[in-house]
């Protein structure tokens, strides 16, 4: 099954100084969303960089249209809090 990468950023400047009420109930639900897809195995990782840049997400789905409809399916995407690019990528090392 191959592996993707999905970097999100904000769409507002500013967001990591400050997040609307509204902005945190999207990440809250976001959060979930990569909750339960880790614990069913589709997402291997996922994390914010300490540097207030980006995030991303590693998934493991059967295609590009299904990992690209979970990115899109993303609660911060989806309700347009972040944008999200994805990438093919090979995981050639992981730690069990």
């Amino acid at each position: 099954m191959p592996d993707y990468i999905y970097l999100i950023s904000p769409l507002r400047a500013g967001f990591y100084q400050y997040t609307s009420p509204q902005e945190e109930v999207v990440m809250e639900a976001h959060f979930e969303y990569l909750r339960q897809a880790t614990s069913q195995g589709k997402v291997l990782l996922a994390g914010p960089c300490l540097d207030e840049t980006f995030g991303i997400v590693i998934l493991r789905a059967e295609s590009e249209a299904e990992a690209r409809a979970f990115m899109h399916n993303d609660p911060s995407v989806m309700n347009e809090v972040m944008k999200a690019e994805l990438h093919p990528m090979k995981v050639s090392l992981m730690r069990e």
